[in-house]
């Protein structure tokens, strides 16, 4: 704003006024013109009022009228009547009778043995993390009603975040009432304009949302490549030291995950933190599929990370797969956990967690903790059993990529087969539902920033899978992907029959 004071004794006259007009720019006078009609035409307007109806006095509707134009009004679809896009939303609609555990039951009397939904520790339908949700449902109520920032923050909640920092061997936590927007929050709370993130090809969508939202320069390096990501390193140390004075404010970031969802391989953790401390960068590592799943191990890499150097590294986790209703959390230091507080727009402007939900989250905690690795060394063997099952008895039907001991792996045709297509894993889900099992393609997001992911059948492992179920899978996999062959065989005969007419 521009305020202009004239002294006392200067006078102006109407001539001077009219000289001072002739001397503006034609630019200048054009747009005082407009904003003279524009206030014009704002004290000339009138209120609204309604429309006078055809042959009426211009009264408002009656309230026999109103009902009338409501019963007849028919709204627009929200989205198409494609009938192709219906059969394909119908062909997806299942209704499940009962928790969807180690086996689901649907509608239609059927009993499916689930390798398609993340439930790593068996937790789905524990009777004691059951009973302590219904009991903070009887004394909390539903909701929270609130950001943590405001009305939302309850002793569960706060309890929650001292179980999880004492998990981890971190100072704080702070927690997320949604899984998704952990990662896509935190990253951009640190990471802004001029920064730099060196972040693995084949991370998740959540984290390819937080590396838009942070507006930073995205270097990705090759997955699970700890040489090239060290080259780049490099190669951005050689830089700063070209240019001290911009290297001074410019923060640099590495995002992995601890169990990468897309292909089920585990980042070398070890290494990473080694590059972490030797060229000065901070680190995150998202934690959704990992925690509880992979032992201690993990867990000691960061504690000593973090006593060499604090403020230097975050985790984040969602991890609804292992601790059933922990929705979304951040471990570190206190000033990262603080600043997360602050800036983290998912926790800063969504309501918090359900009490109910954090009761929960807390009681499976417990039952980690008290179990000392017990489900996780049972999940860790059925895992690697499945894994070594695979590539001995179906390594000429099916390739599998994930790492031994991951509980994720994920299942494409070989060429013999025919083509490793969606519409083929689809309809070979279809039909492990007619032998009792419950499969599911893999879904990725059309605009997924990422590097694209192949077609596949996301296999997620039950710590309390027997040998049977899994040998039961295994035999519907071999005889599916050998009828395949034996078509795409016959085909191939026939076209060698086939001779087209040479002219």
């Amino acid at each position: 704003m521009l305020i202009f004071v004239a002294d006392a004794d200067v006078s102006w006259e109407f001539s001077d006024l009219i000289e001072a007009i002739y001397s503006a720019p034609t630019y200048h006078l054009v747009f005082e013109g407009c904003l003279i009609l524009f206030i014009v035409g704002l004290l000339f307007q009138h209120s609204f009022l309604p429309s006078k109806r055809r042959g009426g006095s211009g009264d408002r509707l009656s309230k026999a009228e109103e009902d009338q134009l409501i019963a007849e009004w028919q709204p627009e679809p929200l989205v198409s009547g494609d009938p192709a896009d219906e059969a394909l939303l119908a062909s997806y609609q299942r209704c499940a009778t009962s928790q969807v555990g180690r086996s689901v039951t649907y509608s239609d009397g059927r009993t499916l043995v689930n390798f398609a939904t993340g439930n790593f520790l068996d937790f789905i339908g524990e009777a004691r993390i059951r009973d302590r949700a219904l009991a903070s449902l009887r004394h909390y109520g539903v909701g929270s009603c609130g950001p943590r920032g405001f009305y939302g923050t309850m002793d569960v909640h706060l309890h929650l975040e001292e179980q999880l920092a004492k998990f981890y061997g971190c100072e704080e936590a702070v927690l997320y009432s949604y899984g998704f927007s952990t990662i896509a929050s935190a990253i951009p709370s640190y990471a802004k304009r001029h920064d730099i993130i060196f972040a693995d090809e084949r991370c998740c969508f959540a984290i390819q949302q937080g590396l838009e939202a942070s507006r930073s320069k995205i270097i990705r390096f090759a997955h699970n490549d700890t040489a090239h990501l060290e080259e780049l390193l490099q190669r951005q140390a050689e830089h700063d030291r070209r240019d001290p004075k911009k290297a001074r404010v410019t923060r640099k970031f590495i995002v992995v995950e601890g169990l990468y969802v897309n292909c089920g391989d585990i980042c070398p953790l070890g290494e990473l933190v080694k590059l972490k401390y030797k060229y000065k960068v901070r680190l995150f590592v998202e934690e959704s599929a990992s925690l509880g799943t992979l032992g201690a191990t993990r867990a000691r890499h960061l504690r000593g990370g973090r006593r060499q150097r604090a403020g230097r590294g975050s985790d984040s986790g969602w991890n609804r797969e292992c601790s059933g209703p922990l929705r979304g959390f951040v471990v570190g230091t206190k000033y990262v956990v603080d600043h997360q507080r602050l800036s983290g727009l998912g926790y800063c402007f969504s309501a918090s967690l359900p009490p109910m939900l954090a009761a929960a989250a807390s009681e499976a905690l417990t039952m980690v903790d008290e179990m000392r690795g017990e489900r996780t060394a049972r999940l860790k063997s059925v895992s690697d059993r499945l894994h070594q099952r695979l590539l001995a008895e179906l390594d000429n039907l099916w390739s599998v990529e994930g790492a031994p001991m991951s509980p994720i792996k994920h299942l494409r045709l070989h060429r013999c087969t025919g083509e490793n297509s969606l519409p083929a894993l689809e309809a070979a889900c279809a039909a492990a539902a007619d032998a009792g099992l419950l499969l599911t393609v893999a879904r990725y997001v059309a605009q997924d920033l990422g590097q694209p992911a192949q077609p596949s059948i996301r296999l997620s492992v039950n710590c309390n899978h027997s040998d049977s179920e899994i040998g039961s899978l295994l035999d519907f996999l071999k005889s599916y992907a050998t009828g395949l062959a034996k078509k795409c065989f016959q085909q191939l005969n026939i076209s060698r029959k086939v001779r087209p007419w040479i002219i």
